[in-house]
């Protein structure tokens, strides 16, 4: 069971693509997340937010009040045959309508629960606010992107990266609560949050404060770093950008790229070229690997500068270099190796009699293959199902229950 939220609806999606049957409770109004832009041709409504559509595949969806007495009893008869609550509300909320874990697990011993939360249940910021956005500044990956002009103010990532990343960590612990409770026969409580998600997803800048005292700086399309890197990306003949990384990772790899460049005419004094800068030298800072490696960058800038990215791209990998090209979402899904893997999936749309595509999963499984099931649910659309086909709920009741605003 998903009670709604932006939050927890990621977590709640790579569950139920993997097979979960998800039931997703929405207030009588709907989820808010419903009237996120961008609508199916343009049009307002309910069932039209393409948002709402990316991260509730594969899902049920019934409305609930939770607010009312009528409300919670039913919550609490569907609670009873649970196995995972993930809910994204403020701390609190669900214990004050009775609902919290502590009485939910007097019924369902087995139920694990998981509360996804800007910044967790206790502590002086767990009744604070928070966005995708200021929770990705607050816990510290913001700190390590933007420019090299620290001028600029720092920038975040876009897509909802904070509520991905805290909505990974918590699948994870539902898992590991899942394989516990076959052991034991009982669940748990987890308590997930995001500003620690963020904060341990820093890449080095948290540990490198932790271990040396040292503070990383943003770069132009690199990595951040105690010591400054040389550019990473180079802008190719048609327009579009490479990522070369360091260029060379091994002393082997570094006389392959001399004689690539060698090969292009743009070395004119090998004998400049021939000191490897080792990762440990530049780590180091070491003058002479700085400069060597400066002087590589400009002339991978050249050398892009006669080549198209593809062949650019294509070329290094076949020398064992790790480039890639920088690709828009549009070049992503029209990728020839996404396709070939089939990445991109159709998804029906019954009611609207089209299909259409839709981002797939980074992996496979051979014994329980991944699959969206089946497109977002329609606002209330499994009421009928679960009320009546799966609690019991006369339809006469059911018809009043909603004329009551109770669903």
């Amino acid at each position: 069971m998903e009670l709604g939220g932006e939050i927890g609806a990621w977590c709640g999606k790579l569950l139920a693509d993997m097979g979960a049957d998800v039931m997703k409770v929405e207030p009588p109004s709907g989820d808010p997340t419903r009237a996120y832009e961008p609508f199916y041709r343009n049009e307002p409504g309910p069932d039209g937010s393409l948002f709402f559509w990316h991260y509730n595949t594969s899902k049920r969806g019934v409305t609930l009040d939770l607010e009312c007495e009528r409300g919670q009893r039913i919550f609490r008869d569907l609670s009873a045959r649970a196995d995972v609550i993930l809910d994204s509300a403020p701390p609190g909320y669900l214990p004050s309508l009775g609902l919290g874990y502590s009485e939910l697990s007097q019924s369902n011993p087995a139920v694990v629960m998981a509360s996804i939360t800007p910044f967790g249940q206790d502590g002086p910021y767990s009744d604070y606010e928070s966005t995708d956005l200021t929770a990705l500044a607050f816990g510290g990956p913001v700190w390590s992107c933007g420019y090299d002009d620290h001028d600029i103010p720092p920038v975040r990532g876009g897509g909802n990266q904070a509520y991905h990343t805290v909505g990974h960590y918590a699948v994870s612990g539902i898992m590991v609560a899942l394989v516990h409770r076959q052991f034991t026969g009982i669940g748990q409580y987890i308590d997930a949050n995001m500003h620690a998600a963020l904060n341990i997803t820093t890449e080095a800048a948290t540990y490198s404060w932790l271990v040396a005292g040292d503070t990383v700086q943003r770069q132009t399309g690199r990595h951040a770093s105690v010591i400054p890197t040389p550019q990473a990306q180079v802008l190719c003949k048609d327009g579009r950008y490479v990522n070369v990384g360091i260029g060379a990772r091994t002393e082997e790899q570094w006389f392959h790229l001399l004689a690539w460049m060698e090969e292009e005419g743009l070395v004119e004094n090998l004998g400049e070229y021939l000191s490897y800068p080792s990762r440990e030298a530049m780590r180091r800072g070491d003058p002479d690997a700085m400069t060597q490696q400066r002087r590589v960058a400009d002339t991978l800038r050249k050398m892009a500068a006669k080549t198209n990215s593809y062949d650019l791209f294509t070329r290094a990998q076949q020398l064992g270099f790790q480039w890639g090209i920088i690709n828009s979402p549009e070049d992503v899904l029209n990728d020839p190796h996404f396709k070939a893997r089939g990445f991109p999936v159709e998804v029906e749309h019954p009611e609207l009699g089209e299909s259409f595509t839709y981002p797939g999963a980074p992996y496979s499984f051979t014994k329980s293959p991944w699959t969206i099931s089946n497109r977002a649910p329609l606002l209330g659309e499994h009421n009928e199902q679960v009320y009546i086909g799966e609690l019991g709920i006369s339809k006469d009741r059911l018809n009043a229950l909603k004329a009551e605003g109770v669903i």
